[in-house]
């Protein structure tokens, strides 16, 4: 098997998602260096650091600051930006502090005005912290010898946390994947790929055993009837789309995201970094949104079904 990539940089390679990036890279005989606010090494939940962690170069970088990684660019082949947060505690702990129950509920549902958003975790870290790496990615000059387009991979999300989290938290994924497409415009010799994870586990740190299975289940079911077949996701989307408001002016009502949730399968975390890492291979050119099944068609799974072939 040729080597995809000769050296990756990972944002955030000591998280989640991140650190399953650098085991799947360094399987495939990439170098990897991993920037984070820390620096510090992965740890397993246990407060363990796993033999592959040794054979990464960790530094400490400020994403939003590229003079604190810009000397790494020029000599990778790719970047993949992991980081993000799920929940922004920063607005609501204060209304929550404040007895603002009227506006709590607005920022979870997403209806409150534009004008009194404010920069907060969301837009910083799932949106410009990958914004800002795009375009110091992009003007870096690589060193001689690396001659393929460079890809530049943001791991987004499927819509299908609404409404248990906040309309931010997608809406700033996809505005990130709009202005890094918008990037990309005048430099050819670059490309973009959006993962789209939906739910992410791991059987050992975050096993979620019964739910991953239960929507597993539930996908595969929507995939295996016929389109004419009404399904709960269908009806429950159409109701979304056709009947239930908007929960913004760009966003649809929290129903689509739920619909998502029942016919979108869940993914493993290492299924998810495999499918990262094939990403890069200039020879397969993979570029803009990868959803779920894509995914999986990257990393060798069947189309249909919830089981992976025998070659995966």
């Amino acid at each position: 098997m040729s080597t995809i990539a000769q050296k990756i940089l990972v944002v955030g390679g000591n998280g989640f998602v991140g650190s399953a990036v650098c085991k799947a890279a360094l399987a495939r005989g990439m170098g990897v260096t991993s920037v984070s606010s820390s620096g510090k090494p992965y740890r397993t939940p246990k407060g363990d650091t796993p033999d592959w962690a040794e054979k990464v170069e960790w530094r400490k970088a400020d994403a939003m600051n590229p003079d604190t990684y810009a000397d790494i660019l020029p000599g990778v082949n790719a970047v993949v930006h992991t980081i993000g947060t799920l929940l922004d505690n920063t607005q609501r702990n204060k209304q929550f502090h404040d007895k603002d129950f009227v506006g709590l509920l607005k920022s979870i549902t997403g209806i409150s005005p534009v004008e009194a958003r404010h920069l907060g975790a969301y837009e910083k870290l799932n949106r410009d912290t990958a914004i800002r790496m795009c375009e110091a990615f992009t003007a870096s000059k690589p060193t001689q010898g690396i001659t393929h387009v460079r890809p530049f991979v943001y791991v987004s999300a499927e819509d299908f946390h609404r409404p248990a989290i906040s309309v931010r938290y997608i809406e700033t994924k996809l505005e990130a994947e709009r202005k890094i497409d918008e990037i990309m415009k005048d430099h050819p010799q670059y490309r973009a790929v959006h993962v789209r994870p939906s739910m992410i586990y791991d059987p050992e740190t975050r096993p979620m055993t019964i739910p991953a299975n239960l929507f597993t289940f539930s996908a595969w079911m929507h995939a295996a009837m016929p389109s004419f077949v009404p399904m709960p996701a269908s009806i429950v989307r159409w109701l979304g789309m056709s009947v239930f408001p908007k929960a913004t002016e760009q966003t649809p009502s929290a129903l689509v995201s739920m619909a998502t949730l029942l016919s979108v399968p869940p993914i493993r975390v290492d299924h998810l970094a495999e499918a990262i890492c094939v990403s890069l291979d200039p020879a397969k050119n993979v570029r803009g949104p990868v959803g779920v099944r894509a995914m999986r068609e990257l990393i060798g799974w069947s189309k249909g079904g919830p089981t992976p072939t025998s070659n995966s």
